[in-house]
Parts: C-alpha cells; structure tokens; sequence
C-alpha cells in the first residue's frame, strides 16, 4: 500500500498561503504608493497650475471696468484666447501655451502682487484690491506720463532717452489703437510695470533673441510662442522622471540636443543677447538665474529668452543689497547666481557682482558646446570657453577683456559654421 505523507502537504499548504500573502501584500504596497505619488503629483499640479483662478481674476477686473487692454475682449469676451499647456514652475508666476485665434502664444499671469527682489523671501500674497489701485480716478495723461518717468528713473537710473521709452510704454498701453490711454488701460501698464521681465521685454522689444510681445489685459501679458521651451533635454512622464537619478538625468539631457552646427548658432544668439543687457542705452541688466530653461530657440534655431524675471538692472539690485546685513558671502545672493560679497569690518554686502553675465552665459553652454565639438576647433573652443568662465567684474580692463573673449568665441564658431545650411 502507498501511504500519503500528511504533514508534506501540510506544509505545502502553508508556504502556498504564504506566498499568497505576500505577493498580496507586495500588490496592495505597490498601489499605495502608487496612489500616494498620483495624489502628490495631482496637488503639486493644481497648485502649479491656477490659470483658471488668473482668468477669473483678470476677466472679473475686466468686466467691472478696473483693466483693459487689448486682450481682455479676446480673454473674457469672444473667448478666442485660450490657455493650452502648463508650464508653471511656481505658483506665483502662471505660464501657460496658448492659442489666440490663429495665433499661438505664451500667456503669463502673476497670482501674487510683483514686490521688489528681495533675498531668500516671498512676496506677500496678492492684494486684489490694492494691485490695480493706479493711476487714480481724475489722473491726467500728462501725470501718468510722470508716474511712469519717476519708475523708470527709480528703476533705471538718469540713463538712457526716458521720455522716449514713456511714449513707448503709452502707444503700448493704447490697447484699441484709438490715440488715448483710458484709466483702465493706465492701470493694466501701471501694473506691468512693476514686473522686471514685463519692462525690458519693452526695453528689447527690437532685439532678436526677446519674444515679441503681442497683447495684455490688467498684468497679464502675451507673448510669441517659441518651439523649443529649454536649451536642452527632454522632456518625460512624471513618473518615469522619479525613476531617473538626477546625475543621469544631466547626462541624458545632453543626449538630446540639436547637431553641433545648430547648437553653435543657439550659442551665438545667447552670447548676444549678453551684449543687449551689457551697457546698453538704459544701463547694465545682470543675469541672476542663468538656467537652461530659461532659454529657448525657435525652428531656425535662434535663441530665444524664455523667462527674464531674473534679469535686473545693475543699479535696481545694488539699491536693494547694499543694506543688507550679512555674516558671510551666502547672505550675498540674489537668485541664484549674482552673488557679491560680504564685507566683514562691516557687516553689510558690498554693491559689486562677482561674475559679469558672459562668465556665467559660458559656464552654461562649456558642456552644451564642447560635447561633439569638431575636433579642428576642440581645444581652441575649450580654451575661450575657461577664459570666459573666469571673467570677474573686480579684474582691471574687465571690459575690454569682455569684449575680446566675447568676439572670439563668437567669430570661432561662425566661422565653422558660416559654411553649413545651419548658419
């Protein structure tokens, strides 16, 4: 007779429930966490993305007779301008794609009230009441006119034609090209005026490498749309992002990037658009956030600025840091690359940056460029490319070593491209 071993089976049993248990278990973690990071993608993306709270602000102001502007109709009337794509990266600054009519655009909204540059702080939260409380019932166009000369110079300095960049500000303002500024379009611009990127957009409305503004309504502002919204990278699902460590995540960017030929001629757009804010007629501007996704460049491959909120005039920022009470040179810095430094006898930041904007433009774009570099220029490249990193504006002759190394590297990479259907 064949006889059954009962505690074999007994014992199958339990390593079967067991093993049950814990692909059970395994399963329920998976979409806990799973859940879990749905949910806090979810709420950073809601937060992230308030364009309809802007729409209804603005489209309120709009319909109460506050703003105007000559895309308030198309936003809050006929609906022909929509908000498309989000690309928020804080929730104070909306940044949407948008279409107007045939048009495609960029849309940005503050949700919060534009306050001076301060260091390491927030702005207070937005005070509906008080944002569009200027220029007053009963002001003249001629005392508007003032208003707007007093910023400038406040902002500016004594530099520049300011009355001729106040006639650029009032046939801006003039939204339905009727020859006068009504008190709701004199408040749209008054509060446009108070945001850094909206004033030298104006500034550089002629340069190439700024997008043309198209349309306002109260401090909403549209723009051209530009293709390519980062120098480099690719964009990915979320989800795979949170796989990719973030040391990787650098490289693989670099992976994605245009030919050579093509990332000389964005390099070269970069480089003079660091001649537009160097010493222009309204004075010196300082890149203070010299990131690759705040550039990018249109399908002919020319550069284009995607985010100047941190571009300040020199003399706006040496205004506000020359107070400021320090312990070292890290209570120096605005944004996240102009940096000056502590005086220690004194407790309090000197005036001074560091690093000139070309220095930090060629940090940015060493790797971008040298990588597939042809090898006849390689090293040439290379070398240009670390004696601009090490520019410091306290070196004796900075400018005229700006303007040499700035030509340099700008003749070496024409001149290898001048040839290719790229140029």
């Amino acid at each position: 007779m064949i006889a059954f071993d009962n505690n074999h089976g007994k014992s199958t049993c339990v390593r079967l429930s067991y093993v049950r248990i814990k692909y059970l278990f395994i399963s329920w973690l998976v979409v806990f966490i799973g859940s879990w990071i749905m949910y806090v993608q979810y709420s950073t993306y809601t937060e992230l993305c308030r364009g309809h709270d802007c729409r209804k602000i603005i489209c309120d102001k709009y319909k109460t007779g506050v703003i105007d502007g000559s895309a308030c109709s198309s936003l809050c009337a006929k609906e022909t301008l929509y908000f498309g794509k989000c690309l928020s990266t804080k929730p104070k600054n909306q940044i949407y794609l948008g279409i107007w009519g045939n048009l495609q655009s960029v849309i940005k909204c503050q949700m919060e009230e534009a306050a001076q540059p301060d260091f390491g702080t927030d702005p207070e939260p937005r005070k509906e009441i008080a944002l569009f409380d200027k220029p007053t019932r009963g002001t003249t166009v001629e005392k508007f006119k003032e208003m707007v000369y007093g910023l400038f110079k406040a902002k500016l300095g004594e530099q520049g034609n300011l009355s001729e960049l106040v006639n650029l500000i009032l046939s801006f303002a003039d939204g339905n090209k009727d020859g006068r500024v009504s008190l709701p379009e004199a408040k749209s611009a008054w509060a446009l005026l108070q945001l850094e990127e909206f004033l030298l957009m104006v500034i550089l409305q002629d340069k190439e490498h700024t997008p043309k503004l198209i349309g306002f309504c109260g401090d909403l502002y549209v723009t051209e749309r530009v293709e390519y919204t980062s120098l480099y990278g690719i964009s990915l699902p979320w989800i795979i992002e949170l796989l990719i460590p973030s040391g990787f995540r650098r490289s693989m960017d670099q992976w994605f990037t245009p030919s050579w030929p093509r990332k000389a001629k964005i390099a070269i757009g970069l480089l003079e658009f660091v001649e537009d804010i160097f010493h222009g007629p309204y004075g010196n501007f300082l890149m203070c956030d010299t990131s690759a996704k705040n550039l990018g460049y249109n399908d002919k491959y020319d550069l284009k600025m995607m985010d100047m909120r941190k571009i300040v005039p020199e003399i706006n920022l040496k205004e506000i840091i020359k107070d400021r009470q320090c312990d070292s040179d890290l209570d120096c810095i605005y944004g996240t690359d102009c940096r000056t430094l502590c005086d220690q006898s004194k407790m309090r930041c000197t005036t001074e940056v560091i690093q000139p904007n070309l220095a930090k433009a060629c940090q940015l774009l060493k790797d971008y460029l040298l990588r597939g570099a042809p090898s006849d220029i390689h090293e040439e490249l290379e070398k240009q490319l670390y004696l601009c990193i090490a520019l410091k504006v306290t070196a004796n002759q900075m400018e005229m070593e700006h303007s040499l190394i700035l030509n340099n590297l700008k003749t070496l990479l024409w001149k290898k491209i001048s040839h290719t259907n790229d140029s």
